[in-house]
């Protein structure tokens, strides 16, 4: 009988989870205890799926065709490869399994506590390294933005990149091999990864130390636990004017004092920019009140509908700081950075503020990913992610699939990343000397 976890709505951040879960081949799995798992599985989507046509998909069929090659799985990945196949019929995003580590007769999770400290982007074809952080092992290599990443412990990149289906859409490749990426340079923490890269001028080999990921712990049922970190930073325009940067990873409650306290910071400067590059969701209800920080009054941002009911988002003003004064919510410009990593609750949010005019978005598509998830526990002790609602914004655009389109466009190139540029944020500054003028 599959067991159901608390009932929270979340987000992309559940991509970031499933990159972090690395699980080796397991034991038989009896053939009962299959079936029961596919079952539960088949069962839970029928029910609780927002649009009970299914997409316009015969669930009824697709459980007569994939049940007999469940009850036959031999093994658990040879089960998770059928359930995966049925979630990927519907053709949507949030759906997906979470191997469990079960008892001691299996094999547990790998260990992918250790962070290098560094992030990269597919780019024309190539893996870059897009962002280091100065506190990682990474920063600690001298590893720079722009590198291009070759091998991950003598396994090619290249070899990586010839498993993805030709026809896969852009936006889902990138996303794909950031995933892949993930669980092949994460590890124990104080373990070092073997990467080469090419600096643009010769191959690299480098031994990175993979340290604790910094940021505030936090976790949502069963999901592996997540670090937040909030940013921030003044930054001046090309006309010499003052803004706020404010960045922060995932939508989790964490965020909100952090984010007002920066708010707080910039009340008085010339415009804010909202950095949502890499943050691939998390809880969505948090969007109302990030949001409130920037309009005076309740505006919907959007609209989450599910089998039963329909749930409007709508902005939640901050009319207080965090010191308890008094306070307007910021009315100057705003700019919202986004990238092909910014996910669910970040699209709901971006899209929402766009929707309204509130907010201007700058860089590459989102990910596509809009839609809520729940997660249940399945028979075997899997956790089964499926997506229960949809969501459009308040001028009826549904992000999912879509992602959030940049209001300017900005694309990244290695010349850019090599050079320490950053065109979209820079094109977000120059647009705020437009607004003062």
């Amino acid at each position: 009988m599959n067991v159901r976890l608390p009932r929270i709505v979340v987000g992309g951040l559940l991509l970031c989870a499933i990159a972090r879960v690395a699980v080796q081949t397991q034991p038989a799995t009896g053939s009962l205890k299959a079936a029961e798992t596919f079952e539960a599985a088949w069962t839970i989507i029928r029910d609780s799926h927002f649009d009970p046509r299914m997409n316009g998909l015969d669930w009824q069929a697709v459980r007569a065709e994939l049940e007999p090659r469940a009850a036959n799985a031999r093994t658990d990945t040879e089960l998770r490869d059928v359930i995966k196949e049925m979630l990927g019929r519907l053709g949507l995003s949030h759906f997906a399994l979470i191997p469990s580590g079960g008892d001691a007769s299996r094999t547990a999770p790998a260990d992918l506590s250790g962070d290098p400290g560094l992030d990269v982007r597919l780019v024309g074809g190539e893996l870059l390294v897009t962002q280091v952080d100065p506190q990682g092992g990474a920063a600690a290599a001298e590893i720079k933005s722009g590198w291009r990443l070759l091998s991950i412990e003598g396994k090619p990149i290249s070899e990586l990149l010839e498993r993805l289906p030709e026809t896969m859409p852009e936006r889902m490749r990138q996303v794909e091999v950031w995933r892949m990426v993930e669980t092949r340079i994460r590890g124990p923490r104080g373990s070092r990864a073997a990467l080469m890269f090419d600096d643009g001028a010769r191959d690299v080999g480098v031994s990175v130390e993979r340290r604790a990921e910094p940021g505030q712990p936090a976790t949502v049922g069963n999901l592996p636990t997540m670090f937040v970190r909030v940013e921030d930073e003044e930054r001046k325009t090309p006309g010499g004017a003052s803004v706020g940067v404010i960045r922060f990873n995932v939508w989790m409650p964490a965020v909100d004092a952090l984010f007002a306290k920066a708010i707080d910071r910039y009340r008085e400067k010339a415009a804010i920019v909202i950095d949502l590059r890499g943050n691939p969701g998390g809880l969505a209800a948090m969007i109302m009140g990030i949001s409130g920080h920037f309009l005076e009054e309740r505006k919907p941002l959007g609209m989450m509908k599910t089998r039963e009911n329909e749930l409007k988002f709508a902005s939640n003003p901050r009319l207080v700081n965090a010191a308890g004064e008094r306070v307007r919510p910021f009315a100057g410009p705003v700019a919202i950075l986004v990238d092909g990593m910014t996910g669910s609750a970040s699209e709901c949010f971006a899209g929402g503020l766009q929707s309204l005019g509130r907010a201007r978005v700058f860089g590459q598509t989102s990910m596509g990913q809009a839609l809520p998830a729940f997660f249940d526990k399945l028979p075997n002790g899997d956790v089964l992610i499926h997506a229960t609602g949809d969501f459009v914004t308040a001028d009826g655009t549904r992000l999912e699939g879509r992602g959030v389109i940049p209001d300017e466009p900005v694309a990244v190139t290695r010349a850019d990343l090599l050079a320490g540029k950053d065109p979209t944020l820079a094109a977000a500054l120059a647009w705020v000397d437009g607004q003062r003028r």
